[in-house]
């Protein structure tokens, strides 16, 4: 049975700006975990994980840089009203929730100022940058940035770009897209929606379960679509360049049951799926039932005119299901918790 949403809550305010009142919500949470018997974390007997993903202001607010529309064109905004409904309405369920948020600077090899042209200007916002333009001196890596972006002295930076777009021919990665600055590290930008955020302490404080928070993308060398794995991980002689995160595998392994939320389904949410799952199969491929998708809480990239990876998600998530990983509505308890 899933709780009443507390007074405070607006859904339409997951579409604004907001200050959080910190204070007032913790003493509001104390007292609604008193007042409807919703105990520690500490006593779950089956542990559950809430995993949001990059649930930033960048993704999830219209006027920001990099909005999640879907076809719809309202996506994320209405993702992040139901991610908010369903963490108040299953406080008692969720033993700990888990956020990612995408972290930047403008020197990563994503954002315009990475790449210069032969003319010297910097590539346009949804620019594609593929093998062939790289070898062919079309597009090469700032050498103005060698110095700020080298993981080690001697490191050839110009030879990793071309490292860089091979890895991602040759492995079936999307090519590589530079985006407009977004998720710049203090920015507004870079925040949690406010509605969300004020929904995650809101269980932090009622649980008194501390949220995770980790941060992915801070590498400029690489991409890091997925909070596990960045896209490539070590250069051509096989050194390494940047490093998984296996702490935070083992740490979601460890939940009885790992739900799944977050933007962009097409993106950052699907790679992550992917890459725990590709855990979960080197261990016992049993366990992907313990992952659930809740697909009306996720919306995948579009840029109309552009870009649509509507059909890429949904293959995605198929791909998820047949594999095992369950897929359900965040208004359907039974279909999370059997």
């Amino acid at each position: 049975m899933s709780l009443p949403l507390p007074p405070f809550f607006d859904p339409a305010a997951a579409s604004r700006v907001f200050r959080v009142p910190y204070q007032e919500r913790a003493a509001g949470a104390r007292e609604w975990a008193a007042r409807h018997g919703v105990r520690p974390a500490v006593e779950d007997a089956r542990r559950t994980a809430l995993l949001l993903i990059d649930v930033q202001n960048t993704f999830c607010l219209p006027e920001f840089e990099l909005f999640v529309g879907g076809r719809s064109g309202r996506g994320a905004v209405l993702d992040c009203e139901r991610i908010a409904s369903f963490l108040y309405g299953n406080l008692e369920r969720v033993t700990q929730v888990v956020a990612t948020l995408d972290t930047h600077t403008a020197a990563q090899i994503f954002h315009p100022l990475f790449w210069v042209g032969r003319d010297g200007a910097h590539p346009s916002p949804h620019t594609v940058i593929t093998l062939a333009d790289v070898e062919s001196g079309r597009w090469r890596v700032n050498p103005a940035l060698a110095s700020a972006v080298s993981p080690r002295e001697g490191f050839d930076v110009e030879a990793w770009g071309r490292h860089y777009a091979r890895c991602l021919a040759e492995g079936g990665k999307y090519p590589l897209v530079v985006w407009p600055y977004h998720s710049m590290v203090g920015g507004i930008g870079h925040a949690m929606v406010p509605a969300v955020e004020e929904a995650v302490f809101f269980h932090s404080i009622a649980r008194q379960s501390p949220t995770r928070v980790e941060i992915k993308g801070r590498n400029p060398l690489t991409e890091n679509y997925s909070v596990l794995r960045p896209e490539v991980t070590e250069d051509a002689t096989g050194a390494p360049v940047a490093a998984p995160n296996r702490d935070l595998v083992l740490h979601l392994l460890s939940f009885d049951t790992v739900i799944v939320a977050g933007e962009a389904q097409s993106h950052c949410v699907a790679w992550t799926v992917d890459d725990l799952l590709s855990e979960i199969r080197a261990r016992d491929p049993l366990l992907a039932r313990r992952v659930v998708l809740l697909d009306d809480c996720t919306s995948p990239v579009v840029v109309p005119g552009v870009v649509d990876f509507t059909d890429d998600a949904e293959a995605a998530y198929a791909r998820f299901a047949a594999a095992g990983v369950r897929r359900a509505l965040s208004t359907d308890p039974t279909g999370i918790w059997p």
